[in-house]
């Protein structure tokens, strides 16, 4: 990597001592995706989480799985990831969730999401509640909240992050498992939000955003006072929009295997890089490198190499 990013050694240095404290939370789904090739873990703030602590940050997810063989090899799997284990409840009366996956010839993932399942019951104890309460950042997504007692769970876990953390809405619109109300909520409580190519589209017909891709952006994020609006779109690269500061990065062209954790390993290469401070151009660069890795390989949690784990290794 050499110089590239501007940065001095003794930048660097200073970045993966200051990642190894960013206290980082996933919050919402974990499962199975059962793919053609046999079931990997998967569900978005999982996947975030895995890739945050990856790059070198003490990354926790928030979940619920079944008290089943399915919830015992996700937490076992979860363990050989050498993730901890605290945040994740085991519910005696619902199954561990799953998703069916089909993917397309290009590789892109058709999902079918089962119902009533452990993290449909995610609840938000005292315990976790304080210990969000030093969190630089958390992620959370509308899919999670497509019930109670998940949904109030999820609002009430967020709430209780510190005013100045980062809140990153990852809208991840699956099946019929979104309305406009919990997204107009999960807006107001973020201060970041990432979606895809697909989602805009959605998102502006159920807000009333008008004129193109960028002016829809950027209204986005002046109505809600974000941060940071992040669109992703596959192989066309992505969008960053910060406050009438843009970026624009075309996609690095990869063998495809599949894609299921791309955008999450995304989100969490954006949410380090915003912890670090570091330009908006280089957050995008090395984001786009995190995804377009994963899209090499299946499924939504490979061991990540040593070129791309800037922070672990101070790289």
């Amino acid at each position: 990597m050499g110089n590239e990013s501007g940065q001095s050694l003794t930048q660097l240095a200073k970045e993966k001592e200051l990642s190894m404290s960013f206290k980082i939370f996933g919050i919402g789904e974990v499962l199975w995706d059962l793919l053609p090739t046999g079931k990997q873990l998967g569900g978005a703030p999982a996947n975030f989480a895995y890739h945050a602590q990856a790059l070198g940050a003490d990354a926790r997810l928030i979940s619920r799985v079944g008290n089943d063989s399915l919830g015992r090899e996700i937490l076992a799997r979860l363990k050989s990831l050498g993730m901890a284990m605290d945040g994740i409840g085991i519910d005696d009366t619902s199954p561990t969730g799953t998703v069916s996956v089909d993917l397309s010839a290009d590789g892109q993932p058709h999902f079918t999401i089962h119902e009533n399942v452990a993290w449909d019951r995610l609840t938000a104890d005292d315990n976790t509640r304080r210990a969000l309460a030093d969190a630089d950042a958390v992620c959370f997504g509308s899919l999670a909240q497509r019930l109670e007692p998940a949904r109030s769970s999820i609002r009430s876990l967020v709430s209780a992050a510190p005013p100045d953390s980062l809140r990153i809405f990852d809208i991840n619109l699956r099946q019929q498992f979104y309305s406009k109300e919990v997204i107009r909520t999960s807006l107001e409580q973020a201060n970041v939000l990432k979606l895809n190519h697909d989602e805009l589209p959605v998102l502006g017909k159920l807000l009333g955003l008008d004129g193109d891709i960028n002016r829809q952006l950027a209204e986005l994020g002046d109505r809600y006072q974000l941060r940071l609006v992040v669109l992703t779109r596959g192989a066309g690269g992505s969008l960053l929009y910060a406050r009438g500061r843009w970026s624009e990065q075309a996609g690095l062209h990869v063998e495809v295997k599949d894609t299921v954790g791309a955008g999450d390993a995304f989100t969490a290469a954006v949410a380090m890089g915003l912890l670090a401070g570091w330009d908006l151009d280089l957050i995008n660069r090395r984001a786009n490198e995190l995804a377009a890795y994963v899209c090499s390989c299946p499924g939504a949690t490979p061991a990540l190499p040593a070129q791309l784990r800037w922070f672990a290794q101070g790289e």
